[in-house]
């Protein structure tokens, strides 16, 4: 990891930078006389609290009412899966709900043939024991579609703070081997500045079509037994040290 250092003594000057790996611009900074400046990048792996379940709802029939009728027989079958799972109706939210009408182009005049309703829903679990049944039960629906199943964060603010204390550990033991270097005896600090960032590594998994059901027992869901992928949150610290 490169870092950015200006050591300023009373008989001489050194002056060395380089470019931080976030590649964002460092504050500004008035160098002061006995000081040595630092910069930092710290991380912490956090175990992801929530499950995302995401999904598509998509019925058509050949009127809009029928495809809107069927539609709200499926919002209804998965408030049902939800709530027999032990899972709050409300967490599920709506992304979009469109109605459009389908047409035929296989002849010069195109013939309206149906009318699809589509919504997209997404659904946060908190308990992972549940994502297999509800997953399962969803896939095994006929109108639900492109289901993805991604691991997050909620509760960020602790991740964050674990980062900022690794590169802030990262920073002044950096500028202790200035310090060392030079003769001279690491101060206190006078100036720090903090970005985090938070990466969140994603990888769905994608079942376009419905399961085929399958006899209980018959085989273990696809994330059963699986850990969850860690959520990766990233800081960077900035850090202005007096020099003895």
């Amino acid at each position: 990891m490169k870092i950015s250092m200006t050591i300023l003594l009373a008989t001489f000057s050194i002056c060395v930078i380089n470019a931080v790996a976030t590649a964002q611009d460092h504050p500004t900074v008035t160098a002061q006389p006995n000081s040595v400046y630092v910069g930092a990048d710290g991380k912490f792996d956090a175990t992801p609290d929530t499950a995302l379940v995401q999904f598509n709802i998509s019925a058509q029939e050949e009127t809009a009412r029928a495809a809107y009728d069927r539609a709200s027989k499926a919002a209804e079958q998965i408030r049902e899966i939800l709530r027999s799972n032990g899972i709050e109706t409300k967490t599920a939210e709506i992304g979009f709900f469109a109605v459009q009408p389908v047409y035929d182009y296989k002849t010069a005049k195109r013939k309206l043939v149906a009318y699809r309703v589509e919504s997209s829903v997404s659904v946060k679990i908190k308990d992972f024991s549940k994502v297999a049944p509800i997953t399962q039960q969803l896939a095994d629906m006929d109108v639900t579609q492109n289901q993805t199943l991604s691991y997050t964060l909620d509760d960020v603010d602790a991740a964050k703070t674990k980062a900022v204390e690794d590169a802030y550990r990262r920073a002044r033991d950096s500028a202790n081997v200035i310090a060392r270097s030079s003769g001279r005896t690491l101060g206190d600090l006078s100036y720090a500045s903090v970005d985090t960032f938070e990466n969140v590594r994603v990888q769905p998994m994608l079942m376009a079509a419905p399961m085929a059901k399958m006899a209980p027992g018959a085989m273990a869901a696809p994330t059963e037994e699986f850990s969850p992928q860690n959520v990766t949150v990233t800081a960077h610290v900035n850090a202005l040290f007096q020099l003895k």
